[in-house]
């Protein structure tokens, strides 16, 4: 009974990570598009952001080899388990899908806005581990162990680059209703939203790999 306990949390929680991983990279595709159309010359804020979308799509390939190795998918969870997702709709208003990028770079205070909702979000993200490096269930399977080790190593260069544009450029960081609103989404998945999940018995797996959906990018050629 501990053994299936153990295996459906972690198989959760990898879904989870995984689903979270590839909202990341796939959204910050979209941060670095407007980036590169309106900062042409700060390379070095771009730089740090490609190598945080770089690091995502390294998580999400991690944990997608993790559960390929058990010869599993992961579970079918959505954007209610998305941290972004959900910190996006409560500071913006809207689904992240539906966020106007190109109208968030063009505004100093949107774009300082979303500088402070990814940087809580990677921070959040970053005390998460600190925790799950130190559940029993992670400690017991040393691939999860080594992924979150590498996560725990990538985190600070997530967030410490939004931080620094914001003092150099807006000088206001993380308002008190923009930390509240990341402590309620923290709370609301901890609390609510993943024990419905791990009790809930017709869960389904997945039938597909989410980066199975992404853009091919410019001149790569289809292999039929």
């Amino acid at each position: 009974m501990i053994e299936a306990a153990r295996k459906r949390y972690l198989d959760l929680l990898a879904s989870v990570y995984i689903y979270n991983e590839h909202r990341g990279y796939s959204s910050l595709d979209r941060v670095l598009e407007a980036l590169r159309s309106k900062y042409p010359g700060h390379k070095g804020f771009i730089a740090e952001v490609e190598k945080h979308r770089a690091d995502e799509r390294k998580h999400y390939l991690m944990f997608k080899r993790w559960f390929q190795q058990r010869g599993e998918m992961p579970y079918l969870v959505d954007r209610a388990c998305g941290q972004i997702d959900r910190m996006i709709r409560l500071t913006f208003g809207c689904h992240i899908d539906d966020l106007d990028t190109q109208a968030v770079i063009a505004s100093d205070d949107l774009f300082a806005k979303l500088c402070r909702v990814i940087m809580l979000t990677e921070i959040r993200g970053m005390r998460q581990v600190d925790i799950l490096l130190n559940h029993a269930f992670v400690k017991a399977d040393k691939g999860l162990m080594k992924i979150f080790h590498v996560v725990e190593r990538d985190e600070p260069s997530h967030w410490m680059p939004y931080e620094a544009w914001l003092k150099a450029h807006d000088g206001r960081l993380p308002f008190l209703s923009e930390k509240v609103a990341d402590v309620l989404v923290h709370r609301s998945l901890v609390l609510a939203k993943l024990p419905s999940l791990y009790l809930n018995p017709r869960l389904a797996r997945r039938t597909d790999w989410p980066d199975e959906h992404d853009p091919v990018p410019e001149g790569a050629q289809t292999v039929h």
